[in-house]
């Protein structure tokens, strides 16, 4: 080591601004000549670090500069290398070559699920493939921490208690960490910490020997990696280096910096006080320590930044993130102490609410043209949220800690590619699939998606059998009702089948993990016509196919075609996609990671919720904490320290908001302790900003207030009113006039929800369809019903519920109406019609029906009969004229609105295929003409109590001009598939009574 003593090592507070201070001290000491700077190196923690140096000497510099060369030390944590600066030539050539980060995701899963095979307990894929991934993070920390297999094997875990869990956890990481180190032996590769570590030690042992004849600067480094350390200390006494940290905390008293930690144990006890490691400063100590550089002998960097915050705000942090035992000195500090002047909090009830306003802050910061504004947050979800905000004016802001592939638009769609595939083209999957934006995008993509949603109203409702077959067995199923539909979408449909049809084997078991590859990628090209792979997240996805590819060999050892999408899920969480530059200049949205060394005028730390910021602490699955704590691993809880100076740097800003919702996406949240500890040492001197709730409030405030919704009561023109109408819409028109207006006039017809459970009404269609089949081809016979019904159930296409839950009901019920029908029959009833529809004019309007059944009574007469799954209509309902449809259906036979039936209606029946009430059997008669007390009608009223109902209505809403009232009568106003368009909630309950009393 050179004979220097003094080591050449600075600090920038917080406030300091540390790039602009690092650029302008940089150019003061060494731009004496024009080529003084360009014969240097600058050494940084990683890429965007670099870049923020780089916009500082583009920000000072006036004539130009030749800037220095500068070279990153990588952060695994971002998935980056050591910069080629330091990585190259002669100074790597002893070293082996690191691992490919893949080889080693993928070889280490593959261990994983054949040891556990070995051991009879087999794991899925996508869990090998996350143990994979946990195990190759706990050995990068053994290698950066310096600890060998030897000394996890000298670790004895009886001696430390341990539960069986974590002792098998235990032997089992050491069963795998010594078949991982034969194969990077037989690859002749190292992991590439460990290659970290050599190449930092290489290079500090040769400027040791021999130091550069330019300048070495290594600044912003905070890792305290015992390689680290070592080349950071090497720097720092070269006659041409410097060392310049970030927020190292020089205002601390040393009696709690020396409380801080690590310690030693106890040399009678054995005994060893617990270090500090939750404290911002705890990691720069132990960076200090290894460095063998106590903090005395760091010297404040020379320059500060016009933009930061007032150097007494370093203070007051400094007393807020004190040790837990010393925060008593709170009480005796003086305001100035504890002042945080420029510091801002917002407190939003949701996520979204903050997200808004986070997106309002910086909107009204960049009024001003010398104002930049960082968004920091760890919260994706929130980063994604305020970018979507900012675009209502015109603002990219893209957040550069990036996406996970998987929730881009690429990932997800080859997700649903793989979930239709893997599960049989489910509906919900597979239609998710087809409307997905990438998919046929050009000038076919309208003619596309008029298709896919023709398709979408086929498959509504109960789930058709699996895979394609199902799709093609759904278009033959003969339906009257979707006939027109289906003869539209059929020539398409065999279009696309034929995209599809190359897969039929493709997932065979057991899979061949290189044609399903090859298979995967060739079909989402033919889907999306090669759009898939375009963009940042497509040349993503794109590239880890083809990496797998090049890899089949290292394939899962087992895996079913179920757990496809699950798998990728997994691969594609840790790929993170970075934006391209080019987004707004002076707005920039960070993760922590990224947000180190950055400087804005305004920043705004949002998401400050424990789960957030700090980050929940994620257990390691392998080694027992007891078990890292005797190596000397770094605690789980260290990364609440390097959260808290995260803040600590973010907050030395001029200006700074902190932000949280009371309740995220989960629920209520509970505030950050970061932010608790603030407002308990500032108490009412950390205030609300003033104007944050006001301009969300004014934001989408209408100008004259809130206007309440009043209950719709649209006024259709005459024209729009000259229609006709069908029995089972009267009903509707009565009791709910909007619904009908909404239905029958506007044309908005209710949908089944896709892959529903069977309703009633598909139910009710099924039992229809088998009854007109019974009656029209089988002319009533009794054993016919049953085994048309047999036949149904039989169908592969049917739902398993109908199958297995309703199928017994239905065969009971049908059975009572063969039989009851056979009774009848014996009796001189005789069924003359069967879904047989008919229409006449009444009071001037068409009125047209189907009726379920008409029979022949004995004496001559019509018994109009209406078949019910469900219960029967109450006779009231009858009585008050809320369900006319059996009366309407004998006004038009009396009419002879139905093609050769004459006669005068005699008897009115429900036949429901229910219990009936107080027995267990299926299937009773109901009539409205039959029962006790006021609640009948005589048989001989009935059509004419329903003509004069209808023309009521006829007058009012057909031929008249009255209003078309949403729920005029609610209790009988029975079907809400229009609730949300009426807007419901925003007036039912709230009109003044007279109000609702008066329609």
């Amino acid at each position: 080591m050179p004979d220097r003593r003094r080591p050449s090592i600075y600090n920038i507070a917080a406030h300091g601004g540390f790039a602009d201070a690092l650029a302008q001290g940089l150019v003061d000491r060494f731009a004496k000549d024009a080529f003084g700077l360009a014969r240097g190196l600058v050494i940084l923690p990683n890429n965007r670090a670099q870049r923020a140096l780089q916009e500082a000497f583009v920000r000072i510099s006036e004539d130009g500069l030749l800037l220095p060369q500068m070279a990153v030390i990588g952060d695994l944590d971002l998935d980056e290398s050591i910069g080629v600066a330091l990585d190259s030539g002669e100074l790597a050539l002893d070293i082996p070559a690191a691992v490919d980060p893949m080889d080693r995701l993928l070889t280490l899963a593959r261990l994983i699920q054949k040891e556990m095979g070995r051991r009879d307990d087999p794991v899925l894929a996508k869990d090998a493939l996350r143990l994979a991934r946990e195990f190759a993070r706990t050995l990068d920390q053994l290698n950066v921490e310096e600890i060998s297999l030897a000394d996890l094997r000298n670790t004895e875990p009886d001696s430390l208690d341990l539960s069986s869990h974590w002792q098998d956890s235990y032997r089992f990481f050491l069963v795998i960490a010594d078949q991982w180190q034969q194969q990077l032996a037989q690859w002749q590769r190292v992991d590439q910490a460990e290659r970290r570590n050599a190449l930092f030690d290489h290079i500090a042992a040769r400027w040791r020997a021999a130091p550069p004849g330019h300048f070495v600067v290594a600044a912003g480094i905070t890792t305290s990696a015992p390689a680290v350390a070592r080349f950071l200390e090497t720097i720092s006494f070269m006659p041409s280096g410097m060392v310049v940290l970030p927020n190292l905390d020089l205002i601390m008293p040393d009696e709690e910096w020396d409380q801080l930690g690590p310690f030693r144990p106890d040399p009678v006890t054995g005994h060893m006080q617990r270090a500090q490691e939750t404290h911002p400063q705890y990691h720069m100590k132990l960076l200090l320590e290894r460095m063998s550089i106590a903090r005395g002998e760091v010297l404040r960097w020379p320059r500060t930044c016009e933009s930061g915050a007032a150097a007494r705000r370093s203070r007051a942090l400094s007393h807020a993130f004190a040790i837990p035992k010393l925060t008593v000195r709170w009480q005796g500090l003086d305001s100035a102490e504890r002042s945080l002047a420029g510091v801002h909090t917002v407190e939003a009830r949701n996520s979204a609410e903050e997200a808004q306003i986070v997106a309002l802050l910086a909107r009204e910061a960049i009024e001003d043209p010398r104002q930049r504004v960082a968004i920091v947050t760890p919260d994706r979800s929130l980063a994604t949220r305020i970018s979507a905000h900012l675009k209502r004016w015109d603002i990219q802001v893209d957040d550069t800690a990036g996406q996970p592939l998987a929730k881009l638009p690429e990932g997800v769609f080859f997700l649903n590619l793989l979930s239709a595939l893997a599960e049989g083209f489910p509906p919900a999957e597979f239609l998710a699939l087809l409307k997905h934006p990438l998919v046929q995008r050009g000038d076919d993509r309208l003619q596309w998606l008029d298709n896919v949603r023709k398709l979408d109203l086929l498959m509504r409702g109960p789930r058709p059998a699996p895979g394609l077959a199902g799709i093609d067995g759904l278009l033959r199923t003969e339906n009257y009702r979707t006939e027109r539909l289906r003869k539209a979408v059929a020539p398409w449909w065999q279009s696309v089948r034929a995209i599809f049809a190359e897969t039929d084997g493709l997932l065979v078991a057991p899979l061949d993990w290189a044609r399903l590859l090859d298979g995967l990628q060739q079909l989402a090209g033919k889907l999306t016509g090669g759009a898939v792979w375009a963009g940042p997240g497509g040349r993503e996805l794109a590239d880890l196919l083809t990496r797998l590819q090049m890899r089949a060999a290292m394939g899962p050892l087992r895996i079913a075609a179920n757990e496809l999408p699950g798998y990728f899920e997994t691969l594609m969480a840790e790929i993170s996609v970075r934006p391209p530059y080019g987004g707004h200049p002076r707005i920039a949205l960070y993760g922590l990671l990224e947000a180190r060394l950055q400087q804005s005028e305004l920043v705004i730390c949002a998401g400050l919720n424990e789960g957030s910021w700090p980050q929940a602490i994620t257990p390691d699955p392998w080694l027992a904490p007891m078990i890292r704590k005797a190596l000397g691993l770094p605690a789980q809880e260290r990364q609440i320290g390097l959260s808290a100076h995260d803040l600590v740097g973010a907050m030395g800003a001029r200006q700074v908001i902190l932000s949280r919702a009371r309740r995220d996406d989960s629920g209520p949240a509970i505030a950050s302790r970061f932010l608790l500890r603030l407002k308990g040492m500032c108490g009412d001197n950390l205030r609300p900003h003033a104007a944050a709730q006001s301009w969300l409030a004014a934001l989408d405030q209408p100008q004259n207030g809130s206007l309440p919704y009043a209950r719709p009561a649209p006024m259709p023109s005459a024209e729009q009113r000259h229609i006709s109408v069908s029995v089972t819409q009267v009903d509707s028109l009565i009791a709910d006039p909007y619904a009908f207006y909404a239905k029958k006039i506007m044309g908005f017809a209710a949908l089944d929800r896709i892959d529903a459970e069977p309703s009633m009404a598909w139910r009710g269609t099924i039992i229809h369809d088998i009854l007109d089949q019974w009656a029209k081809q089988d002319d009533f016979a009794p054993e016919a019903l049953l085994d048309r019904a047999r036949h149904f159930l039989a169908d592969p296409t049917l739902h398993p519920l109908v199958r297995s839950l309703w199928a017994p009901r239905l065969l009971e019920g049908l059975e009572w109406i063969a039989g009851t029908v056979a009774d009848n029959r014996k009796a001189g009833r005789e069924p003359i019609a069967s879904e047989i529809a008919g229409k006449a004019e009444i009071a001037g309007v068409t009125l047209s029906g189907i009726a379920d059944r008409i029979d022949r009574t004995p004496e001559g007469g019509l018994a109009i009969v209406d078949y019910k799954t469900g219960g029967a209509p109450s006779n009231r309902a009858v009585v008050e004229g809320f369900n006319l449809q059996l009366g309407l259906l004998a006004a038009i036979a009396e009419m002879g609105g139905f093609p050769d039936i004459a006669g005068e209606a005699q008897a009115f029946e429900y036949w429901s295929l229910a219990k009936a009430g107080g027995t267990d059997s299926f299937g009773h008669v109901k009539s409205p003409t039959k029962g006790r007390g006021d609640n009948i009608i005589a048989a001989d009223a009935m059509v004419d109590h329903a003509v004069a109902r209808f023309n009521e209505a006829a007058d009012r809403y057909i031929l008249g001009n009255a209003p078309m009232t949403a729920k005029l009568h609610p209790e009988y106003a029975r079907y809400a598939d229009y609730d949300q368009l009426m807007r419901l909630e925003e007036w039912y309950g709230r009109a003044p009574a007279e109000a609702i009393d008066d329609e």
